[in-house]
């Protein structure tokens, strides 16, 4: 049995004067390289065999002008493989004249010429899908020469990024296949989607270059690697950059100097897009991009409004509001080609990515926009993309204890409410029962990560737990580390990223650090203030970011530093998403640092996860028990913050007053008595159960 990859109508080739669309490509171990042309007719009594041959020339040529640019592919001065092309026929077209070349036969015969083709080497083939997948760009833009040392972590490195060049059966479909309308990719963090989407955006500018394409995005810092891999791929398909006035690599929101999708909706329609200190200060810090969006739906509900592009990929969509997705849709040209890509577990605690409806909204007659119903013999419209290339597993495993509290000596910070889901993002049971209320021990699946990972590192190096006594002692260290991360381990600075968990104190927190690093003779910059707000990281110096600038990004080296933060109350479910974030920012290594009596309880999790070999041992909550830690550990408010402080305050002013006898419990008004006793036994029997 042949196994391989068919590709129909891809790829597009460029020559110096047209575009060639193939019709069908095989790729297998098997069988080499075959490229199919679908006739369009028969030859004829009289001859007329000199246009397909003249078709299967074409082909041929442009095939082997573009495979030969690639060294792997060659041997010597020829290619290391045949190209064999095919016309295929609806009917049997008869014996070609013996001065035609190529292969010629109908439609039931093509099995059987295929099956006589001889193999090729695995190696080749390999490097073949890359070449015709166009990702052989993904593989790194510096050589790394520097690197001497047999077995250094730049050695490491050099291997797994070459390791990373093939897309996998589910990328290959996401980047390739785009059906007539809408289009989901979900996945965890390090699935490849970003790649995807920036391969999916160059390949739909080279098919279609008259078309206005926006690949859009949430985090700021995520410019320079979208920008960066879609001129890439732009190259690879067409030999030339990309069209900027086609291909618009655009920030959701926008700024003053650089548009965004939501501003030049805004400006199209004669609207003065709304800025962050609007936004905050008209709809809250919480979420101010959908108060504006919202503004912006409102204003052109009663209008007919023109389409301003053909296509929309949308990076990043869980950080997304619902009112930007219905934006999209109206400014978007039927049939509506909108692909998002949706990080599955980016909020731990979310029971289910919102529906179709929830983000595009309903018709006037109640009927959804969008559905992603796939049908036989046509692209998919929900792709899941199951293997994780970007985290180890024993860091996802970590991550993903403490980001639940699977091993909180407290009990459980959040969950989801479909149990399966463990399985959907790559873990299999080797105990127990996914359905809620039931004891399970899970692991990561062999399947869900690349062999290399187990064969290239070790898991007591992948990640590494250190605790200080005070934030200096931490800094420190984090700081002699990077100078042997750059010497020894032959690392350069942008394999390096240090995650600050709160965004609020950034500033001030990375003064301090970037004093210990400068102590020792390292340049440091904090992305989007002492950087370009679309760069995270900058040549001869250690990029620092706080959770915001670096989620959508990676390093192969990461320092999560303040991770006693992920410990410390109010809001846990958001501080416990920060550690998780922060650690699968990370591409190899991670060292998770703490400080304080915070972070003892942090390390005694880690230490939990080591001991069990990176197995989640845990009972799966009831519904009950999922309302209460919902309860419980929910995000608040500013002004219920304020409250809750007010409250704490005045409950230790009573708490004290009673402790010194100056207040008796009777002294209390009966109602308030009454209602602190039974509260108080609630909880308890909450406790109990």
């Amino acid at each position: 049995m042949t196994s391989g990859t068919i590709y129909l109508g891809y790829p597009v080739l460029s020559t110096a004067d047209d575009r060639v669309f193939v019709d069908a490509l095989l790729v297998s171990q098997e069988h080499g390289l075959a490229a199919f042309v679908l006739a369009d007719g028969l030859p004829g009594k009289n001859g007329g065999w000199e246009r397909f041959s003249e078709e299967q020339d074409n082909l041929y040529a442009v095939l082997e002008s573009y495979l030969g640019k690639h060294p792997s592919l060659r041997r010597d001065r020829k290619l290391a493989f045949d190209i064999k092309t095919i016309t295929v026929f609806a009917a049997d077209p008869g014996a070609p004249p013996d001065s035609v070349l190529g292969h010629y036969c109908d439609i039931g015969d093509v099995t059987k010429l295929v099956d006589a083709f001889d193999p090729i080497d695995p190696l080749v083939e390999q490097s073949l899908q890359a070449a015709i997948q166009r990702v052989t760009t993904i593989k790194p833009a510096k050589r790394r020469e520097s690197v001497t040392i047999n077995g250094s972590r730049g050695a490491v490195l050099r291997v797994i990024e070459k390791g990373i060049a093939n897309l996998d059966l589910w990328q290959k479909r996401a980047a390739i296949e785009t059906p007539e309308g809408p289009q989901r990719i979900r996945g965890l963090a390090g699935s490849g989607k970003t790649v995807v989407l920036a391969l999916k955006a160059a390949y739909l500018h080279t098919q279609h270059p008259d078309w206005t394409i926006a690949l859009t995005f949430k985090t700021r810092a995520l410019y320079q690697q979208l920008d960066d891999l879609a001129t890439r791929f732009s190259f690879e398909h067409s030999n030339d950059r990309p069209d900027p006035s086609r291909l618009r690599i655009m920030h959701s929101w926008g700024s003053s100097n650089r548009d965004g999708v939501y501003s030049t909706i805004a400006r199209h329609v004669g609207v003065t897009p709304r800025d962050f200190a609007y936004a905050s200060s008209t709809y809250g810090r919480e979420d101010p991009f959908s108060g504006v969006c919202g503004e912006l739906l409102a204003a052109t509900s009663d209008s007919d409004v023109e389409p301003l592009f053909d296509a929309v990929l949308i990076d990043e969509a869980q950080d997304l509001p619902p009112e930007f997705f219905q934006l999209v849709y109206r400014f978007t040209r039927d049939p509506k080609r909108i692909v998002w890509a949706f990080d599955e577990l980016q909020k731990l605690s979310e029971s289910a990515m919102p529906s179709t409806d929830e983000l595009f909204g309903l018709t006037p007659a109640g009927e959804s926009r969008v559905t992603l119903i796939d049908r036989d013999e046509e692209p998919r419209r929900d792709i899941v993309l199951p293997r994780c290339y970007r985290n180890t597993p024993w860091c996802l495993a970590t991550a993903h204890a403490l980001g639940f509290g699977i091993y909180r000596p407290d009990g459980l910070v959040q969950h989801f409410d479909e149990p399966q889901l463990w399985e959907d993002i790559g873990y299999k049971v080797l105990s127990g029962d996914l359905s809620l209320g039931n004891a399970v021990r899970l692991e990561r699946s062999k399947m869900s990560y690349p062999e290399y990972f187990p064969e290239l590192l070790s898991q007591d190096d992948a990640v590494v737990l250190k605790t200080f006594v005070d934030e200096e002692t931490q800094d420190r260290w984090v700081a002699q580390e990077i100078v042997r991360n750059l010497d020894s381990d032959e690392l350069e600075h942008d394999d390096i990223l240090i995650v600050l968990p709160d965004a609020y104190t950034a500033k001030r927190r990375s003064v301090r650090l970037s004093k210990a690093l400068l102590h020792v003779g390292i340049d440091s910059h904090l992305a989007g203030v002492a950087s370009s707000v679309d760069e995270l990281f900058v040549p001869g110096s250690i990029a620092i970011a706080h959770i915001h600038r670096a989620k959508g990004n990676e390093a192969p080296m990461v320092y999560a530093i303040d991770s006693q933060f992920a410990n410390s109350p109010p809001n846990l479910i958001t501080r416990r998403n920060t550690l998780f974030t922060a650690l699968t920012r990370s591409r190899a290594w991670v060292r998770v640092c703490g400080w304080g009596h915070e972070m003892e309880g942090v390390a005694a999790e880690i230490e939990r996860v080591r001991a069990e070999d990176y197995v989640l041992d845990f009972s799966i909550p009831t519904t009950e028990e999922l309302e209460r830690l919902r309860r419980i550990h929910r995000d608040r408010s500013s002004a219920e913050m304020a409250s809750v402080k007010r409250a704490t305050k005045n409950a230790r002013e009573l708490l004290a007053a009673l402790s010194r006898d100056e207040l008796d419990i009777d002294d209390l008004p009966p109602e308030l008595r009454t209602g602190l006793l039974r509260l108080v036994r609630e909880e308890l029997q909450d406790e109990d159960e």
